[in-house]
């Protein structure tokens, strides 16, 4: 079985869409699915951690998805079944991995979605309409053998590989997250961000708590969200908050990996091992 980003999510980053109601003084603008997402900025693309060598970005997990969707097909072939393999989407449609990890930075995000997480772009969001359609329109007998096919595939794929420990990483992913917080000068860099909000009347005391907010927790962002959200824009970029926080995980992240290098070792193996038996397959 692959480990398919066991670094998990920051769920507190992702976003508000509770399908709360608005109120009559936030009215909210179009859903966020009917507009086009802008291409990630420049800075998106160049945010790296050390972490990132151990788990799988989007564009990775979405090979392994590649690979083993024609190991299915090939797999429900052979059993006189038809299925269709799904191509990838091209790499530049596909998220970078920190893009929404210090909160909203990029200035035409929060023009249009304010704090809400924008949705997938356009090739990525087709693959997946075909691959839902493709199991729930299919007959029962017909599901249950894409099941075991998927099961057959990820045996034959990675089946003797090395195992990792994911609980480890995910409890360290979320423990150096929060350690890079408390470092010195990420929290006179929130000092400073917190400022820069107060002067335009948004107070609060770290990004965090701006983008959890619970008003945004409405189907689509109003306009005192989208408001927020570009001031909060503006206001890391002033203070200079990203690099500031990104240099301190930098930093934890680093510690962890030499406090813990034969847990590490592990990691980095099982995803090297992966990603070769997916790009075997894709040629």
């Amino acid at each position: 079985m692959p480990i398919r980003r066991w670094g998990m999510a920051l769920v507190l980053l992702v976003g508000a869409a509770s399908g709360c109601s608005p109120t009559e003084t936030e009215t909210p603008s179009k859903r966020p699915q009917e507009i086009a997402v802008p291409e990630p900025d420049p800075q998106v693309r160049q945010l790296t951690i050390p972490f990132d060598a151990y788990n799988f970005s989007p564009a990775e997990d979405m090979t392994l998805d590649v690979a083993e969707d024609v190991v299915v097909r090939d797999c429900m072939n052979a059993r006189g079944l038809a299925w269709q393999a799904l191509p990838g989407p091209g790499e530049s449609e596909i998220e970078p991995p920190h893009r929404r990890r210090y909160g909203v930075i990029e200035s035409r995000v929060a023009d249009v979605f304010g704090y809400h997480a924008p949705p997938y772009r356009p090739a990525v969001a087709a693959r997946g309409v075909k691959a839902l359609a493709r199991v729930t329109g299919a007959p029962p007998g017909v599901r249950e053998a894409a099941k075991a096919c998927l099961k057959q595939a990820r045996a034959s794929m990675y089946g003797g590989a090395q195992k990792a420990d994911a609980a480890f990483f995910n409890k360290v992913i979320f423990a150096t997250f929060d350690a890079a917080q408390r470092d010195r000068r990420v929290t006179r860099a929130f000092r400073s961000w917190s400022a820069c909000m107060a002067e335009e009347g948004f107070r609060y005391a770290d990004p965090l708590a701006a983008i959890t907010d619970r008003r945004w927790s409405t189907k689509a962002p109003t306009t005192q969200e989208i408001r927020t959200a570009q001031r909060d824009v503006r206001c890391k970029e002033k203070t200079g908050v990203v690099s500031i926080w990104a240099a301190a995980e930098t930093r934890v992240q680093n510690a962890a990996i030499r406090a813990h290098p034969g847990k590490f070792r592990e990691l980095r193996a099982v995803k090297v091992r992966q990603l070769a038996a997916a790009r075997r397959i894709l040629g």
